[in-house]
């Protein structure tokens, strides 16, 4: 019989990480290995518990190969030298484990890492999260793995790996990973990120990008109770239900009641540039007094901190190369491990930032943790400090090295590959090379409430009421939606709708009356017949209401 689980002269020494497995200890290992069923039959040279620590290994030496990980994981092991079994071997043993144990350690470990008070983690009371997508991981192309995830084309012909899309929700403040799935790329990023929304809670808050702001969407993040602030797509053109006095607006995405924030942000740089865009936020947040849309157009900025993670998974700890396996099992089993090894560098540097209060997680370096973590497992030093509360070699490495605080920087957003399926774009107006920011101006569009203009009898007279520029299809259909709102109980025909609008092609705006009714603005009582709908009726006290003379 082999020694002691924990005694390195056993067959299960070689079963640690070094430092970090006092973030995923043996016992909890053990555990996962007997609710999978991949609990060894006989004990021999290499039990299963040793294999899910080896293929966590494996991420920690991306460029080794298996033997060469092998070596490190037993270079501490001394004095008694470990049996170095074969490559086959070691391959075998990855195939007896599959990725079952691996995503069941990864879903352990996976969720928030910091305290509500830690700086940076929490807007008010709700924890930021944010949603993205990455479709950059790059996988051997094997004819198992393309028949998986098929061939990519570009601009120039295949390109030359298979790319895998790895959708993650992240905890913002520190980029620690609350949940991840991966698949082909073929399939939308809110395809993915729908088998993830049981993970939301009433306490967070959502961030996403353009990509997630269908209506359909949207409601199932309410129905979790979870708050978002989503950036809208700029086609897309939501009616003024009712302004408030900061100049955003209620509007309804479908059966969604939102606040839209409509703002240009202009950043000035050291070179003396400017560069300014537009954003289009929604969000179920209504009070204007607690949550500004100033401080909101700012807390959009939070979201960023998921490509940060990206990065990091992407380019630090895989260092931009290509995964190993040559199957589809294989692929998930190694992504699980990376996913797994990321989460535990994250719970390590934000151990080390909480210690010292104050310190935002920020400023602690991934690749600080990320090498003092080779060191230790290399060294084999900490795999038995599992009850220690004090911080470890990597968290004083961390707060050694600590990153001064976060900078504002701009640049353009590029691929530098040189076969990219990204084309540059030479028109964008920001500077090549990071420049420091040295104003910030967040200009919110002040959607106004201009009443219509009487009606006048002299067709060269006639005037069009404007809602403002920064407010969206200021056309017909606010005005339409205004004028109504200032006498909800009134029945209109079209024809009086268009000549108080001073409208005179009658036939064409009721036909685009026809089309509100199709989108729930109006209701239909008879035959060319309308009143405003009821959901589009403002009721809400201290917001800005049209009023007809």
């Amino acid at each position: 019989m082999p020694g002691p689980v924990g005694d390195a002269q056993g067959v299960f020494g070689p079963g640690h990480l070094g430092e970090l497995t006092r973030h995923l200890p043996v016992d909890l290992v053990d555990a996962v290995v007997e609710e999978t069923r991949t609990v060894q039959r006989r004990v021999r040279c290499l039990p299963s518990r040793v294999g899910v620590y080896f293929v966590l290994a494996l991420t920690l030496f991306p460029s080794l190969g298996y033997l060469r990980v092998w070596d490190k994981l037993t270079a501490g092991l001394r004095p008694s030298p470990h049996p170095r079994p074969s490559e086959k071997a070691l391959r075998d043993l990855r195939r007896r484990l599959g990725p079952a144990p691996l995503k069941a350690v990864f879903e352990v470990v996976a969720g928030p890492l910091a305290q509500p008070r830690t700086p940076g983690v929490c807007y008010r009371r709700w924890r930021t999260v944010a949603f993205d997508g990455c479709s950059s991981v790059k996988v051997p192309d094997h004819e198992r793995n393309r028949a998986w995830l098929g061939r990519i084309a570009t601009a120039v012909g295949w390109a030359g790996y298979p790319m895998l899309r790895l959708m993650t929700l992240c905890e913002t403040g520190t980029r620690g990973l609350l949940g991840a799935v991966f698949g082909p790329i073929g399939e939308y990023e809110t395809t993915y990120a729908q088998r993830l929304l049981p993970l939301l809670t009433p306490r967070m808050l959502i961030l996403a990008d353009r990509g997630f702001d269908s209506n359909a969407f949207l409601q199932q993040i309410a129905d979790t109770r979870a708050q978002f602030l989503i950036r809208l797509n700029h086609r897309r053109r939501p009616g003024v239900l009712a302004v408030l006095p900061d100049g955003s607006y209620l509007t309804r995405l479908g059966n969604l009641r939102v606040r839209v924030v409509d703002a240009r942000v202009t950043v000035t740089t050291s070179g003396g540039d400017r560069w300014s865009e537009h954003y289009r936020l929604a969000t179920p947040l209504l009070d204007h007094r607690r949550d500004p849309a100033s401080a909101l157009v700012r807390l959009y900025h939070e979201r960023w901190e998921v490509e940060s993670a990206f990065y990091a998974l992407r380019h630090t700890l895989l260092d931009g190369l290509v995964l190993r396996s040559q199957d589809p099992s294989g692929l998930a089993q190694e992504l699980w491990a990376q996913l797994t090894v990321y989460q535990l560098l994250r719970m390590a540097m934000v151990e080390a930032a909480e210690s010292r209060p104050g310190t935002d997680p920020d400023r602690t370096g991934f690749t600080i943790a990320l090498e003092t973590a080779r060191d230790q497992v290399i060294l084999a030093t900490g795999r038995d400090d599992t009850t220690s509360i004090t911080v470890g070699s990597i968290g004083r490495a961390v707060l050694a090295g600590l990153l001064p605080s976060r900078r504002t920087r701009i640049s353009r957003r590029r691929v530098k590959a040189p076969i990219s399926r990204y084309h540059s774009r030479p028109a964008d107006p920001r500077p090549t090379r990071s420049r420091r920011i040295t104003h910030l101006d967040i200009d919110i569009h002040q959607a106004t409430a201009t009443p219509p203009p009487p009606v006048v009898d002299t067709p060269h007279d006639v005037r069009r009421v404007s809602l403002g520029p920064g407010v969206p299809g200021s056309g017909h259909r606010n005005l339409t939606l205004q004028l109504m709102a200032a006498d909800p109980g009134r029945a209109w025909r079209p024809r009086e709708l268009a000549k108080a609008l001073g409208i005179h092609n009658t036939k064409s705006f009721g036909t685009q009356m026809l089309t509100w009714l199709a989108e729930g603005f109006l209701r239909k009582i008879r035959r060319g017949i309308y009143v405003l709908a009821d959901s589009w009726t403002p009721r809400t006290e201290g917001l800005t209401a049209p009023t007809i003379p």
